[in-house]
């Protein structure tokens, strides 16, 4: 009987032992859990923690001047000169380019602060991009400086005729390539459609394009390679006059003396800067008041079409679409 009151009592002791460690050991993850930082408990849920690490990855991409490392989730994006681009994926820029001489692309209808593209660089670094994108107006020596304010895209020279190119790599670089693909098959559609109507209404009557310099009371004829309007051509199926269709360069100043030779059954002309009601234009709208102006078939046959300069004055894909809504409205029943 004393042995099993003195086993008892040992087993009862080795019990307790037992208790008191596990009760330990349970408040103290209890203690470390409600020590865990927030940033840790989130991850789990997939809460914001998670999405800031997202954010702050980073890919090394290939552009025109080598390898660049990038944002995988751009939150802050400077489109220089391809802020149209940006809009038609849905994306705001954190700034627009302007120039003294061409003024903004209005037609955007960007309510964000304007880039003067003239003027300092360094100035960009106040909106605080994460990510600029530039084209072909960016030099090496101009990359480098926007560089300096943050990773810089610079799109390849190979791509820049062709805006639907410029949308995919655009959208890939953005994080968005599934939006490009969508926005890019709309616009093959809507040139499909274009392209059927303006052959019914005009066939092969020729066609070309000219802006009114206001700066120098010219007229500039564009070539079938112009990226503003080359498209008009090579996607759209219209047939260019002669004189544009042996153009190399973008554009040639055409002088009065070589008015007569513009006898194209369309035309469609633009000024370079302002609106056609700008007080500042008057003087160079006397170059269509001449004589060897109004003596052209298209003046005479009422197919001259005076267009907004802004899109008309840019080649990315959503200034041509406003340019085919402009042609469907003027050149078809």
């Amino acid at each position: 009987m004393v042995s099993f009151s003195k086993g008892f009592k040992g087993w009862t002791i080795i019990l307790l032992l037992i208790v008191v460690v596990i009760s330990g050991c349970s408040a103290n993850s209890e203690s470390k859990a409600e020590e865990a930082p927030a940033s840790e408990t989130a991850v789990s849920d997939g809460s914001t923690s998670e999405t800031t690490e997202t954010e702050a990855e980073t890919r090394v991409v290939q552009d025109e001047f080598g390898d660049v490392t990038i944002p995988v989730h751009p939150q802050r994006i400077a489109g220089i000169y391809v802020e149209d681009y940006l809009k038609a994926l849905d994306i705001t820029p954190v700034v627009q380019w302007y120039n003294p001489m061409w003024g903004v692309q209005e037609y955007l209808d960007l309510d964000v602060p304007q880039f003067d593209t003239t003027g300092s660089i360094e100035a960009l670094l106040e909106y605080d991009p994460d990510l600029i994108i530039v084209d072909g107006g960016a030099d090496m020596e101009k990359y480098e400086m926007y560089s300096k304010v943050a990773p810089t895209y610079r799109l390849s020279e190979d791509i820049l005729q062709d805006s639907n190119q410029i949308l995919t790599t655009i959208a890939d670089v953005v994080g968005k390539p599934d939006k490009g693909k969508e926005v890019v098959a709309a616009f093959d559609a809507k040139i499909a459609d274009a392209k059927a109507k303006l052959q019914e209404a005009v066939g092969d009557e020729t066609v070309a394009v000219v802006r009114l310099n206001i700066s120098n009371n010219t007229l500039a004829l564009f070539g079938v390679k112009n990226r503003f309007t080359g498209f008009l051509y090579s996607e759209l199926g219209l047939t260019p006059h002669p004189l544009v269709a042996k153009m190399e360069e973008y554009q040639e100043i055409l002088s009065e003396e070589a008015f007569p030779e513009l006898d194209a059954d369309h035309i469609i002309v633009f000024p370079s800067n302002g609106e056609w009601s700008s007080p500042e234009n008057k003087e160079a709208l006397k170059v269509l008041d001449s004589k060897l102006w109004k003596s052209l078939p298209a003046v005479k046959n009422n197919h001259v079409y005076m267009m907004e300069r802004s899109y008309w004055q840019s080649g990315a894909i959503t200034a041509n679409t406003m340019k085919i809504d402009d042609l469907l409205q003027k050149m078809t029943p």
